[in-house]
């Protein structure tokens, strides 16, 4: 039964009664304790002496309560109060902040380091938080964060703005220590301050655009990986290994990319089916980008000034093959580094745009006179130039060629390189008027350059 609130417990009642009694005695101690110390103020002889002692007292008591209260901090239980402590744990503190200090927005840039992380956590509650938690201690700034759901897992991104002197070792014991594993670490750059969807987004405009887009929107999304295309093969369904992801080709065949690290995530896997579905809806496409190339020399073919440069595209096939039947042998050597059978069969590859983009220079009867192909190798680029003999030695080569690297540093290639025979001293030329550094590689006749774009800033400034 429930007791009503009118009715109390007699302990109760008998509680209050007596702290009743004690407050009533304590009051009337006070009044005769006030009623003694005025007596003796106003009729004794000591009362001023007695009153001017009780304030030097009151002030020389509150002078070492100060005192006392800055020198002694109240601290919890369990915390450093020492002086000799406390001393050696500022001195800690001092030198960590001195070397590493946590880098805001306002940060100058060469005071930032930008890292790339992923560690694989268990997919239970705080597990991010304690990750979180463990990166603001170092202490780095989490700039953008995304989870790649797996079965009992979840692998967590990081973007993280630190400070250069933190090793990325520190990182990885901190996240490993946190309850992470698996944690890869690699450096970023201002590219991955771009959040998912907008680059996802950036990334499908430019492939509607232009096809030859894919191979490099699929580079850019998944970091350095490798991309092969395999048009002979065929795949029932796509498929996704780890480290190995293999599409269907709207072209016909198979795409293939690998990376190692880290291995690729189903999540990745949904981005990269979308964007090549969206390729395979869209169809082939080439952007109509014309412009006029001024011819050198009094000797130009039918006394042209200016030619036309367009990007070249499958329908090319038959005008290409007619530039490829009035070439000599020795061009054409020089070209594909050997004698060539099947014309037909390599055009077939250059001029589709998924492998990479094509130039052809039309003279002003509509003829193919000149080709250049910029083909996706990985992280690099090939470079290749056919112009048909008689329009050789007008400065067509070297204006295509310049245009082959503006194109390279436009989808963010830094190194492209050229395939041809060590006794092509025209491309050779070609290459040092760019002005960049070059490695040479010679190997049984057939000679490699490599030019290294990202290594100049006169040509990043043109």
């Amino acid at each position: 039964m429930k007791r009503s609130h009118s009715q109390q417990p007699l302990s109760s009642v008998r509680a209050r009664w007596r702290r009743d009694t004690v407050e009533l005695s304590a009051v009337f101690a006070a009044v005769a304790v006030a009623d003694l110390v005025a007596n003796i103020v106003v009729h004794g002889h000591d009362g001023p002496v007695l009153l001017l002692a009780s304030a030097l007292a009151l002030g020389a008591t509150a002078v070492w309560h100060s005192w006392w209260t800055h020198r002694h901090t109240h601290a919890p239980p369990g915390t450093i109060t020492s002086t000799s402590s406390r001393s050696a744990a500022a001195a800690a503190t001092a030198d960590h902040a001195e070397t590493i200090t946590a880098p805001t927005a306002a940060t100058p840039p060469e005071e930032v380091a930008l890292w790339r992380i992923r560690v694989t956590v268990a997919d239970s509650p705080g597990s991010l938080a304690s990750l979180c938690r463990a990166l603001a201690d170092i202490p780095v700034n989490i700039v953008s964060m995304q989870a790649h759901p797996l079965a009992e897992e979840t692998v967590d991104e990081f973007v993280v703005r630190a400070s250069p002197l933190l090793a990325p070792q520190e990182l990885s014991r901190t996240l490993v220590a946190a309850g992470g594993s698996e944690v890869w670490v690699e450096r970023a750059d201002a590219h991955d301050l771009v959040d998912i969807p907008t680059r996802v987004l950036t990334m499908a405009t430019r492939t509607a655009h232009d096809a030859a887009e894919l191979p490099l929107a699929l580079r850019q999304l998944f970091g350095r990986c490798r991309i092969r295309s395999l048009p002979g093969e065929q795949l029932d369904e796509d498929e996704l290994d780890g480290a190995v992801m293999r599409l269907r080709d709207p072209a016909g065949g198979v795409v293939e990319l690998t990376r190692l690290q880290p291995p690729f995530t189903p999540t990745e896997f949904a981005r990269a089916r979308a964007l090549v579905e969206l390729d395979a809806q869209l169809g082939p496409r080439v952007p109509e980008d014309r412009a006029t190339l001024r011819v050198s020399g009094e000797r130009a073919p039918h006394a042209m000034g200016e030619i036309a440069v367009r990007r070249a595209e499958p329908g090319d096939r038959a005008a290409a093959t007619a530039m490829h039947d009035r070439c000599s042998a020795r061009t054409l050597r020089q070209r594909y580094h050997g004698p060539v059978g099947d014309v037909d069969r390599y055009l077939a590859h250059l001029l589709d745009p998924r492998h990479g983009q094509t130039l052809a220079v039309e003279s002003e009867d509509g003829a193919i006179v000149a080709l250049a192909h910029l083909l996706w190798d990985d992280d690099a680029a090939e470079i290749a130039v056919l112009v048909e003999d008689a329009w050789q030695r007008h400065g067509i080569g070297g204006a295509l060629v310049q245009r082959l690297t503006e194109l390279a540093r436009t989808a963010g290639v830094d190194t492209v390189y050229a395939v041809t025979t060590a006794a092509n001293s025209g491309m050779i030329a070609t290459l040092r008027r760019l002005e960049v550094p070059l490695d040479y590689q010679v190997e049984d006749g057939t000679l490699v350059v490599t030019a290294h774009l990202s290594a100049t800033p006169a040509l990043a400034a043109r």
